[in-house]
């Protein structure tokens, strides 16, 4: 039955949902507060990563942030705040780093980013789309042998799980990625990880959402919900009243905010990432993480990214120059030929990730209200998890079975 949907939130998790459900029939609209042209889904790193199969809360990372949280250029910098959510989340956050929440995680992970990475390809080949996407894997470059041992170790764990990764000396290196010089001890090579450039898909996947109908509302912001006997009627936003059978909150790190009109007060802090861009060459051709510095490095369509950060500082756009600086200075690091320009650094952009306290998106309905299925919380890995996250939204809504449990992801699970 067809059934009128709002999706608040026009980032890849908004548009993903919107095009499955539209897909199935549905009249789809779509209510962002921004131009719909900014913000993580454009700045990200552009990786479908299957590798990335432990959450962000793992054992010592919450050891690491408290040793980082006095150096503003480190690679996790959580901001001491005395705000009632942000130390809830922090508490929450600390008790999710531990391994038994790790080997729960790593499964659902593993699921979700390889059913995710076939959509991608399904997408591309049903719609005609010309996204830039490619299949070269991920490299996890280390320049000493602690981190390296470290790598391995991971790579194993990923292999177990069954992906295509291994530990590669230094002469594989150099033929897997011939062209650009690397100041590095050693390396792992995740096969099963591909990578796009994240602003065509976004581009070509609204064009496409536009022509079947989809309702876009940009420069909106939604102030309140109008709630009746547990389910939304409509949503209010400061142009107008919007109607629906069905809602999707997918307005990413903004989501918390609104669900605590719900009642339901998901825990949630923004996570921001950073990214520079250049189009001088490079000779980058593969992918690779920095592992020490935690920076990534994208080849994408016409220019190289390098991307990276974790700052958990509230909700904020501020660009934090030291933060861009550490992460020029380790493309230099590990690539000696590369020297990125004050102007490039100037250029530096940002986007604020939805990071849940466990490490694990929230997708699902919550006990609080009926008619909204929320899609949010996915911090670094959106992008991995998008097309799923959105097929699954769908098959909420629609009452079908879900094409991977949910339970784990569940927006009212406790920490």
């Amino acid at each position: 039955m067809s059934k009128q949907v709002v999706i608040i939130g026009g980032g890849i998790i908004g548009l993903c949902s919107a095009y499955y459900l539209q897909k199935e029939g549905h009249q789809v609209s779509i209510v962002d507060q921004s131009n719909l042209d900014a913000g993580a889904s454009y700045v990200n790193a552009g990786y479908l990563s299957p590798s990335h199969i432990v959450p962000l809360s793992a054992p010592g990372v919450m050891k690491k942030g408290l040793k980082w949280m006095f150096d503003s250029s480190s690679p996790l910098y959580i901001k001491p705040r005395l705000e009632r959510d942000f130390l809830k989340w922090t508490w929450a956050f600390n008790k999710s780093c531990n391994a038994n929440h790790v080997s729960k995680a790593i499964p659902a992970i593993k699921s979700i980013t390889l059913l995710s990475q076939d959509l991608y390809d399904d997408i591309k080949q049903e719609e005609g789309f010309s996204f830039h996407y490619e299949k070269k894997g991920l490299l996890m470059l280390c320049q000493t042998e602690k981190m390296l041992d470290e790598e391995i170790k991971m790579a194993d764990l990923a292999r177990q799980e069954g992906l295509e990764a291994r530990a590669i000396g230094l002469d594989e290196l150099s033929r897997i990625e011939p062209n650009a010089t690397m100041s590095v001890k050693g390396a792992t090579y995740y096969q099963c990880d591909s990578h796009t450039t994240p602003s065509e898909f976004m581009e070509e996947m609204k064009a496409h959402l536009r022509a079947v109908g989809v309702q876009f509302y940009k420069n909106e912001t939604v102030k309140d919900l109008e709630i009746l006997d547990g389910e939304i009627v409509s949503i209010i936003t400061d142009k107008q009243n919007l109607k629906a059978d069905e809602f999707v909150l997918a307005a990413g790190s903004w989501s918390y905010l609104l669900s605590k009109k719900l009642g339901l007060k998901l825990l949630l802090q923004a996570g921001k990432g950073y990214r520079i861009n250049t189009t001088r060459v490079t000779n980058i051709s593969v992918p690779a993480i920095l592992a020490e510095a935690k920076v990534a490095v994208t080849p994408m369509n016409g220019f190289t990214r390098f991307a990276g950060t974790m700052e958990i500082a509230g909700i904020n756009h501020d660009i934090n120059t030291a933060r861009v600086e550490a992460i020029a200075k380790a493309a230099t690091q590990y690539y000696p030929e590369i020297i990125l320009s004050s102007e490039e650094k100037r250029k530096a952009a940002s986007g604020l990730r939805p990071v849940s306290p466990d490490g694990l998106p929230y997708i699902g309905k919550s006990s609080k209200c009926k008619n909204i299925t929320i899609a949010t919380g996915h911090a670094m890995m959106g992008w991995s998890m998008a097309t799923a996250t959105g097929k699954l939204v769908q098959e909420i809504i629609n009452s079908k079975k879900t094409s991977l449990p949910i339970d784990v992801f569940s927006p009212d699970r406790t920490f």
